[in-house]
């Protein structure tokens, strides 16, 4: 195979965000390192973020989806190659599918970035003869996937999506754009139920019902129709009554599993949520391979515990990790991850940081509902912070937000989570002052003083 250079080969299964960081890195950090990617699709490194969007016209060419081309990776002295899948790992060699042909590609360092699956739950007549999910029923990972879903869409009315979650949501929105009748079906009793605790999440659901049906508490049991999708019964967990729902397309948006085949070939060490396990250099157990992206697990900032990654801005940060070790350098991932996260749904902003109430212990939680600007300025919106603080020590350890601007205040509260601040610190925080902008005290200080007020209340 052609190269750059003669130095050390690093090599990278997958050009995702996390891989495609992780080359870029490598590059950067070793100008004599021969640095090569392979990936199985027909895309160089693109935004997964963005695939509703292109479902909905905000995003008119998939090509605007792609951050890096492959002329960029070429003018970067990267081998990308596309269309090329890694079928085994041997002998500090890669085995790749390239068309009718199986090369092989020797390395001295190997960086894993497979990504995951989409998670199929166990709805009845879900797949057709051939195994394949039946005709109208799509999941969505990959450009493939949105060009799919928008091809068959055309002419078509109703559509029933499985799963309340950040995707689930997006691509609501998308298909509310495109004039379908909307349905979302979720099993827990709140939306977002990874993103936000209850009483915040039905303050999401009670705007967003004006647009789509939604229904808690509800499983997609089975799907009717013999060669495509024609409705599907879905049966309500409290009650157990069971009923009918026309669709002519289905989406399941139920989470993802780890693509860990290879990684497990080769014995590197798999976690309790079934993702590659790596140290804080983005190392696996095995000498010399490291592992990025939705393929492996992370450990939360606040409670330690496994998560898989989801997030992009997680699986850049362990690609640059990856891509400088790799390459010689040294560097390590902090003590855990924040997943700050945001979205926006019909013009409603949500952002959250840290983990629920419900995956932490000995928590007191404010939660302040008020404006983004004084009462007496004309341009305020409502804006709702709830800020989740440990007991025992009053230190910060989440919080949740919906309305305007959000996000950015939700970055403020990480950087107060990621040095430890206290409820205390927080409400003598100088935040900024001017009535076209900001209130003289900031939402998050008033939601934090409402803990202190609960804690004072206490003692």
């Amino acid at each position: 195979m052609g190269s750059y250079y003669m130095g050390e080969e690093i090599v990278v299964i997958g050009c995702g965000a996390s891989g495609g960081t992780a080359a870029q890195f490598a590059r950067k950090t070793d100008r004599e390192a021969n640095v090569t990617i392979f990936e199985k699709s027909e895309y160089s490194q693109y935004s997964k973020c963005a695939l509703p969007y292109l479902i909905s016209g905000k995003i008119d060419d998939p090509k605007k989806l792609v951050e890096f081309s492959e002329d960029w990776f070429s003018r970067a002295k990267i081998n990308l190659f596309l269309s090329s899948e890694v079928t085994e790992i041997k002998n500090k060699r890669v085995y790749v599918k390239r068309g009718k042909r199986i090369i092989e590609k020797e390395y001295d360092k190997l960086i894993i970035a497979t990504g995951a699956k989409s998670a199929i739950p166990p709805i009845k007549n879900i797949f057709d003869k051939e195994g394949g999910l039946k005709k109208g029923i799509f999941t969505l990972r990959t450009i493939d996937d949105a060009l799919g879903i928008l091809n068959y869409i055309k002419n078509k009315k109703n559509v029933v999506i499985v799963g309340g979650g950040l995707i689930g949501l997006e691509a609501a929105e998308a298909f509310y754009n495109k004039k379908l009748n909307v349905t979302v079906v979720e099993m827990l009793p709140n939306i977002l139920p990874s993103m936000l605790d209850g009483d915040m999440s039905r303050e999401v659901y009670n705007q967003l019902k004006g647009y789509i049906n939604i229904f808690t508490d509800h499983l997609v049991t089975e799907i009717e129709g013999e060669e495509r999708i024609k409705s599907v019964k879905i049966k309500n967990k409290n009650t157990r009554e069971e009923f009918d729902i026309p669709a002519d397309v289905l989406i399941v948006s139920t989470g993802i599993k780890p693509d860990v085949y290879l990684a497990k070939s080769i014995g590197c060490k798999i976690g309790e949520r079934g993702g590659i396990i790596i140290n804080k250099r983005c190392e696996t157990n095995v000498k010399d391979v490291y592992a990025v992206g939705d393929c492996t697990e992370g450990k939360d900032f606040v409670t330690n515990k496994s998560f898989v990654v989801g997030l992009g801005s997680i699986g850049v940060r362990q690609g640059i990790v990856a891509g400088i070790n790799a390459a010689g350098g040294d560097i390590e991932l902090f003590d855990g991850f924040l997943q700050t996260r945001t979205t926006k749904l019909f013009d409603i902003e949500i952002a959250a940081v840290g983990p629920i109430s419900d995956n932490l212990d000995n928590i007191i939680s404010g939660k302040f509902k008020g404006l983004t600007h004084p009462e007496y300025y004309p341009e305020g919106s409502q804006i709702i912070i709830k800020v989740l603080c440990n007991v025992r020590d009053k230190r910060i350890v989440g919080a949740q937000a919906v309305g305007k601007n959000v996000a950015q205040r939700i970055n403020t509260m990480a950087c107060a989570m990621l040095h430890k601040m206290s409820v205390d610190d927080f409400i003598k925080l100088e935040t900024a002052y001017a009535p076209p902008i900001a209130p003289t005290i900031d939402p998050l200080a008033a939601a934090c003083e409402v803990v202190n007020m609960k804690l004072k209340r206490r003692s």
